[in-house]
């Protein structure tokens, strides 16, 4: 009995913290509809981020960035590709 409580917990707990872990989704259009990287690079600069470390395509449909905002603050920022819209910016 106790077993399966702490094997039910331990379950609940691992799918908590992927959930946290997952990225979100963007957009479900197409690569084709999406921004060049080039395009995108400069809509990130002209934005104020900069010193850009990872400029990477996500599997939920997004363009991720990590580097830095405008005020020097390190940011992980989530980008419609479609759109270049900021979907989700966590600052430090």
């Amino acid at each position: 009995m106790f077993r399966d409580v702490l094997l039910t917990t331990a379950a609940g707990l691992c799918l908590l913290s992927s959930a946290a872990l997952a990225s979100p989704t963007c957009t479900k259009e197409p690569q084709e509809k999406w921004l060049s990287e080039e395009t995108m690079k400069q809509k990130i600069a002209e934005m104020g981020f900069k010193n850009i470390k990872v400029f990477k395509k996500t599997t939920s449909g997004c363009y991720e960035i990590y580097g830095y905002n405008k005020d020097g603050k390190k940011a992980e920022v989530y980008f419609n590709p479609v759109t270049g819209e900021i979907v989700e910016n966590n600052v430090d």
